[in-house]
């Protein structure tokens, strides 16, 4: 079989465990009023589901990254699609809320580690310079399934209760597990390989810089898109039917940029990412405009989610200046969007609670990507001191 043949099902493989996830994730969200109703809970118990699984992200990955530093990467992803089937198939049978609560927690445990594994499996079957773009590949798993998965689970769910969303998953991860163990290429444990040897990232201050742009920069997307639903309907003053199109608009924002965008940064990583910052900060700081209109707010949504392809680059940069420590660096890529998804949501909470509007999370957002900016100028910025200490060295 063709080299070009075994990449391509390499990539299917690890994207259909991303396609899983994000269908868990993003699909959670639209099953919310429906698991409110059947347990009988209101809107703000239901979304501690939400947090249960985000909290099993922030736990699980540097965790189980550090605990399996010895375990060869094809094997610990099967495995990590496994405990995820087991947690949405136990999500699908919860019997009470509270046991709904632990299900989502332990659904979310293998996420962060998976993606991070899963990237640097990918990034392995391809040459250096095209290394986002693998890791890209993988991302669109996750893109495709808010066009595909979460439309699919959402109306099951709606059929057939919110269960069914849950078997889906189930399902679909289930799948890439099979897939996974037919197509991903063995790769054998490095005989340096040790917890103390992961751990060795959390030591390196442009690690922290890296993870702070996703964690403060992300924060802008989930910001706006927490609340555009809402915001469709009462602003914009769309028909419930058309909403759809809309968050659809969103996902193919996110598939035409993970498609196109890391081409760039394998060129110029970090100029690219920065790009890509700026580009998000105009398009949510024109939203609160935007929203008056369905044709105005389409094109802008459609451009946020462009700007999501930030996630590879910042993939790709975590493997560069984490040294031995791959595995983990990559799993915390993961923990830091997860960061993004609280600090977002949370502070465009605050602001509307203080009655500035729906629009205002457009503001929120902007600036939340010109912190993220700062924290890129700064990674940047001790670059270029590390890589002229490192020539003084040389030369001393």
């Amino acid at each position: 079989m063709p080299n070009r043949v075994l990449q391509v099902l390499v990539f299917v493989a690890l994207a259909t465990g991303g396609f899983a996830i994000g269908t868990t994730e993003f699909g959670t969200m639209s099953l919310l009023p429906l698991i409110q109703r059947a347990f009988a809970i209101d809107e703000s118990t239901a979304s501690h589901i939400i947090s249960a699984y985000a909290l099993g992200v922030v736990v699980g990955a540097p965790v189980i990254t550090v605990i399996a530093a010895r375990m060869s990467r094809k094997p610990l992803l099967i495995g990590l699609m496994a405990v995820f089937a087991l947690g949405n198939g136990l999500s699908a049978l919860a019997p009470s809320y509270h046991w709904l609560i632990v299900f989502r927690f332990i659904s979310g445990l293998p996420h962060g580690a998976y993606f991070g594994l899963a990237s640097l499996v990918a990034a392995s079957v391809v040459k250096p310079h095209r290394r986002t773009q693998a890791v890209g590949y993988v991302m669109l798993g996750l893109t495709l399934a808010t066009i595909i998965g979460v439309p699919a689970a959402t109306w099951l769910g709606t059929l057939l209760g919110w269960r069914a969303g849950y078997w889906v998953v189930t399902a679909i991860a289930l799948a890439a597990g099979v897939l996974i163990t037919f197509f991903a290429p063995y790769q054998g444990v490095h005989g340096d390989a040790h917890p103390r040897r992961e751990l060795s990232a959390l030591a390196r201050p442009n690690v922290w810089l890296t993870l702070s742009i996703g964690a403060i920069g992300f924060g802008g997307v989930f910001a706006v898109y927490t609340y555009l639903t809402t915001t469709l309907g009462e602003i914009t003053h769309m028909s419930p039917a058309y909403v759809p199109i809309i968050l659809a608009l969103f996902g193919l924002g996110m598939t035409f940029g993970n498609m196109f965008v890391p081409r760039f940064a394998d060129q110029a990583q970090m100029p690219t990412a920065g790009i890509m910052l700026t580009w998000n900060m105009v398009a949510l700081l024109l939203f609160p405009l935007a929203a008056q209109h369905a044709v105005t707010v389409a094109i802008d949504v459609f451009c946020i989610g462009v700007g999501v392809s930030l996630a590879a680059i910042l993939q790709t940069r975590l493997m560069d200046v984490a040294g031995e420590a791959q595995n983990l660096a990559a799993a915390l890529n993961h923990v830091a969007f997860n960061a993004a998804n609280a600090i977002g949501p949370l502070l465009a909470g605050a602001v509307l609670a203080a009655d500035f509007g729906l629009t205002s999370t457009g503001i929120v957002g902007a600036i939340l990507c010109l912190g993220g900016l700062v924290m890129w100028a700064l990674a940047w910025s001790y670059d270029r001191r590390e890589a002229v200490s490192a020539a003084h060295t040389k030369i001393g």
